[in-house]
């Protein structure tokens, strides 16, 4: 399974910043170590043209040149540096590389990614660009293909609404787009996915994985996807200090295990980003999503015994 990587670029943050940088590089680490068949490669740069599928031109020029006002800088989260656009254009890079990997394999990961709380001319909550919406859009517009003749879903698992997705993509019917989220957590003001399922605060697992089952047959009764993209995001574990929601491990294992059922079954391939974790411990934030990484990784073992099943069946038998 090939998994994009960005965590080389770091962004040079103020002592203290409550952003989990570090957990991209420990993940990478980790996933290395304890995940066999991973392809490990850098994530490409999204051009200007690919940022331009989701994003105004003033935005994507005012990011550039570091020229967003102050109060739009500071919703971002992150002040501005070069090293914050390239970090920002490769995030993007990896979940078009994914997702043109998981054509070929059925499932491939960005080791980051998720961005979703950035909209079309805005970014938001540690949000630049917005990868999911980019990269369906890209998805859709490569040599031979055209929108309506490539339907993705966005399934978006983060414990926050995606509010930037949303609204990017309301107009936009090639595009289903499925938020699972906290009801009354960031970001206060949510905007309409196709399908929204707000979440209790201290929501457990089985409350969890019931609102994930009843979201995936509505999905299947009403979308027919050529691909998922998927943001499994560590922060409802119960662990997260931003979360508010009561995940165990083993419950966000069957959230996971859920989705990749449910693309296996329609032979859908997957392509996998982290989104947000925020943990009280950077390390159990660090477990989550390589638990995730785990699960894909079988799941692209899964696929490849089927695709080695059907090509024995389909060879000619010998004279």
């Amino acid at each position: 399974m090939r998994a994009f990587y960005t965590d080389h670029f770091v962004l040079p943050l103020p002592p203290g910043h409550r952003f989990p940088m570090r957990k991209y590089s420990d993940l990478r680490a980790r996933v290395e170590a304890d995940v066999p068949g991973l392809s490990f490669h850098e994530a490409p740069r999204a051009d200007d043209d690919a940022l331009l599928l989701a994003h105004t031109p003033q935005y994507v020029q005012a990011v550039n040149a570091g020229q967003l006002d102050p109060a739009r800088q500071r919703e971002i989260g992150f002040p501005w540096s070069p090293e914050m656009v390239e970090r920002s254009r490769r995030s993007a890079g990896a979940t078009m590389a994914a997702c043109e990997a998981a054509l070929d394999d059925g499932i491939a990961v960005n080791l980051a990614g998720g961005t979703h709380h950035a909209y079309a001319d805005k970014g938001g909550g540690f949000c630049v660009f917005n990868d999911a919406a980019i990269a369906s859009r890209w998805m859709q517009r490569r040599p031979g293909r055209a929108p309506a003749d490539f339907p993705v879903a966005i399934v978006d698992l983060d414990v926050h609404q995606g509010n930037g997705t949303a609204s990017i993509l309301r107009d936009d019917a090639t595009v289903f787009t499925v938020s699972l989220h906290g009801e009354k957590n960031y970001p206060f003001r949510k905007e309409a996915s196709d399908l929204d399922v707000g979440l209790h605060d201290g929501c457990s697992d089985e409350d969890y994985l019931q609102a994930l089952t009843g979201a995936l047959d509505i999905l299947a009764g009403r979308f027919q996807p050529r691909l998922i993209i998927y943001l499994a995001g560590a922060d409802p574990h119960e662990g997260d200090r931003l979360g508010r929601l009561k995940l165990t491990m083993h419950g966000l294992a069957r959230r996971d295990q859920e989705v990749f059922d449910f693309a296996y079954q329609r032979r859908i391939p997957v392509a996998v980003t982290m989104a947000g974790g925020y943990g009280n411990n950077i390390d159990d934030t660090v477990a989550v999503h390589a638990q995730t990484i785990a699960l894909a990784a079988q799941h692209a073992q899964r696929w490849a015994a089927r695709d080695k099943a059907a090509a024995s069946i389909s060879l000619p038998l010998s004279a």
